[in-house]
């Protein structure tokens, strides 16, 4: 199965790369006596390494304990709560929901788990703008995919959506599969948007400004 792992490695290797080739072009082409170019290749190369060990840090994927309560819904990202709205939701026209949408900065974690156990009954991708994900707007018109996700409870739904840095929705799961709580599906690259779409008599136990953990922190409870 994909995994972080796997997605840092398209990143981190080419920059070891780049890191050693200025490293050896320095030391092998450049004249002794000049110091003003040895010092800027070194300062390219030290940006370079500087850029491999966030994509480390960025691509980390700690493992988390998910709540034994098996009524207990929980967060699909990592991040900050941003906002909490009863709306139609609207990809796979579920009705009137509860939507949780999380804020993911360039310093989450960005592995996206399942909120539900269930089964994925669709994903669609819509391509679109890379806005800001704080804009009102980027939840609409952004890049997105979005999951439907089928319970013994009731339907649920997730987007995943790009934003200002975020250029890449990675999906690791397809129509289909059966998932568990806390299953990692996905991830987006580098600050993105995480929404949760819940049936209405879910009762919501996080508020807009609470720090929640993927696949660890409850945010909701079926009935």
């Amino acid at each position: 199965m994909p995994s972080a792992r796997k997605e840092a490695r398209r990143f981190s290797i080419p920059l070891l790369i780049v890191g050693f080739a200025l490293l050896f072009i320095e030391r092998a082409f450049v004249p002794a006596g000049s110091f003003a170019l040895a010092m800027v290749v070194d300062v390219l190369a030290l940006l370079v390494f500087g850029l491999f060990f966030f994509v480390l840090y960025f691509f980390r994927d700690p493992e988390r304990i998910v709540p034994a309560d098996e009524k207990i819904i929980v967060s699909a990202a990592d991040g900050m709560v941003v906002d909490i709205v009863e709306m139609d939701e609207p990809d796979f026209k579920l009705g009137k929901m509860k939507r949780v949408a999380v804020f993911l900065s360039v310093f989450d974690v960005h592995i996206n788990r399942s909120p539900v156990e269930g089964r994925v009954k669709s994903t669609t991708y819509k391509a679109g703008d890379f806005l800001d994900v704080r804009h009102p707007d980027s939840s609409i018109r952004n890049e997105c995919r979005s999951w439907y996700l089928e319970t013994s409870h009731g339907p649920v739904a997730v987007r995943q959506i790009a934003g200002l840095v975020a250029r890449r929705i990675v999906a690791w799961s397809k129509e289909g599969d059966t998932v568990a709580r806390g299953f990692r599906f996905g991830m987006i690259r580098f600050g993105s948007r995480t929404e949760v779409f819940l049936p209405l008599e879910c009762t919501v136990l996080v508020k807009p400004g609470d720090r929640v953990q993927g696949a660890a922190t409850p945010i909701a409870r079926w009935p």
